[in-house]
């Protein structure tokens, strides 16, 4: 067992060699790959994690992301300018042109929506770099398989023939001595 594992730092050293990884980090990915499982769900791992702020910022991000929060928004822009163009004209009007209270909420919402969108995608990114960690290990890890599952198919090959070999030498030494 102890060669095999050998053989196997070996090819994960090989299939590392092009990464620049400091000798520790090395050794703890040769020690993850090769004996414990190394698949997780990220998406499960990032939902334990999450806070409420975290949770919030995704809903805001999602809601602020829809073609139905634009079209609302859209209607709430023109209702505004309607009521305050039209409807309520003179001395009743909230909002005068040139909107100057409606400029203050879009700047505000704006200001306020921006960074938390931002968070999301910081999360995001981050989950999909954790996703993308998982991927290389396992892909790692699924190379590493093969090639150990290559070099036992060799064995059973070299076996199948010595043994095919053994049997035609048996079979032409009873035909001699047959004949």
């Amino acid at each position: 067992m102890e060669t095999k594992k050998k053989t196997k730092k070996e090819i994960v050293k090989m299939l590392l060699k092009n990464n620049e990884l400091d000798e520790k980090d090395e050794e703890e990915l040769l020690d993850l790959l090769i004996d414990q499982p190394i698949s997780i769900d990220v998406d499960k791992q990032e939902d334990s994690q999450m806070t409420v702020g975290d949770r919030v910022a995704d809903k805001v991000s999602e809601v602020a992301g829809s073609w139905g929060f634009i079209l609302g928004f859209s209607c709430f822009l023109i209702f505004w300018v309607v009521l305050n163009s039209i409807i309520l004209k003179g001395d009743h009007q909230i909002d005068e042109y040139p909107f100057i209270l409606l400029n203050l909420l879009l700047s505000c919402i704006a200001a306020l929506q921006a960074p938390i969108i931002m968070m999301s995608q910081n999360r995001q990114a981050a989950k999909d770099s954790l996703r993308n960690q998982n991927d290389y290990r396992t892909d790692l890890k699924s190379e590493l398989i093969l090639e150990e599952l290559h070099h036992q198919m060799e064995e059973i090959l070299r076996n199948q023939r010595k043994l095919f070999r053994m049997m035609e030498e048996n079979s032409n030494e009873e035909e001699k001595t047959t004949k």
